[in-house]
């Protein structure tokens, strides 16, 4: 039996997706039902990884478990990205270790080394910001060092670093983008010119699926982390204007400054806070410095350690998303 933490979401349900077609039993645990996953004939746990209980009884009788699940965004209190990022981290270690699991995929995320400049070509050997930006990077680096802590002899880790996913049944990244798209609230920041290396659905689910076939107590990638990307680094505006124009909206045209970026979010996450509104602010400054600097990634060591390699180019990626878009009803079709 094979677990997957958050298996009803976007990059856990391809991963769901890979399993089943090879013929394994997965079982998901998620705070929600999901209908496809019943039909599909995956086991399903309700509730929340906070619950210590609940995660023992969804880890017992597997041998294998990727643990994807997590708050994501970059708003929100940080005791609510500790309990899910954090919290939730301890009690699958926990739980992976008390019922004698052997192999444990982590799904982390480049920015828990982003410092708020560029990251151009970098490897694994980045070390951790002094301060984060917001409290889901933060969150997310201190799971990855428990995880990565907790490799030894009783149980092999191992932590992926995934850069903004991206395709056809997308929740997170796509839709955003289509929805400040349509309104015209899009804007570039600086010229625009800023590279970034996102990674198609299929080729970040096939990332982790190639790592725990690898992965073993003592193996060469056991307590590693690894980026994953397309290994296609564009423009950060170009990639937004591909989305946009998959979903028949019309490119970004217009710009400001970085600073003026910068100085917006901190004005708004003041605002926010302050006065205690609800919903998201439409920049903080954690979204200013990402959108204004490079994120590309030296991906040998994937490539060396367990044979990553892209498999869906932007374009193919593109067409897949533009016709899910259109069969979904999504966007200005």
């Amino acid at each position: 039996m094979i677990l997957v933490t958050g298996g009803r979401g976007f990059l856990g349900g391809a991963i769901v997706r890979i399993l089943l077609d090879q013929g394994k039993a997965v079982r998901s645990v998620a705070r929600h039902h999901c209908a496809q996953l019943e039909a599909d004939g995956v086991e399903q746990c309700i509730g929340d990884l906070s619950d210590l209980p609940l995660v023992k009884q969804a880890v017992s009788g597997c041998d294998l478990v990727y643990h994807v699940a997590a708050k994501a965004g970059v708003w929100g209190s940080y005791d609510e990205y500790y309990r899910s990022n954090v919290i939730g981290t301890q009690n699958v270690l926990e739980a992976c270790l008390q019922a004698g699991v052997s192999r444990l995929v982590y799904t982390s995320s480049p920015s828990v080394v982003f410092d708020g400049t560029d990251m151009e070509g970098i490897d694994e050997s980045v070390p951790y910001p002094r301060r984060f930006h917001a409290s889901y990077p933060q969150t997310k680096a201190q799971a990855e060092q428990l995880v990565l802590a907790a490799n030894g002899d009783q149980l092999a880790t191992v932590a992926l670093r995934p850069h903004l996913i991206w395709g056809p049944g997308d929740n997170h990244l796509v839709p955003r983008i289509l929805a400040r798209g349509s309104t015209g609230q899009l804007r570039r920041i600086g010229k625009g010119d800023n590279l970034i290396d996102a990674v198609y659905i299929d080729n970040a689910a096939t990332a982790h699926v190639q790592a725990a076939e690898k992965l073993a107590i003592g193996s060469q990638i056991a307590g590693r982390a690894y980026f994953i990307a397309n290994n296609e680094p564009v423009p950060l505006w170009d990639l937004v204007n591909q989305i946009l124009a998959a979903g028949n909206l019309p490119p970004v045209t217009k710009t400001i400054s970085p600073k003026l970026a910068y100085l917006a979010g901190y004005f708004l996450e003041t605002v926010y806070k302050n006065l205690g509104l609800a919903g998201e602010p439409r920049m903080t400054r954690f979204v200013a410095r990402e959108l204004a600097t490079a994120h590309w990634f030296d991906l040998s060591a994937a490539r060396r350690d367990f044979g990553y390699q892209p498999q869906v180019t932007i374009k193919e990626g593109m067409e897949c998303l533009r016709h899910w878009l259109l069969r979904e009803n999504v966007g200005d079709h």
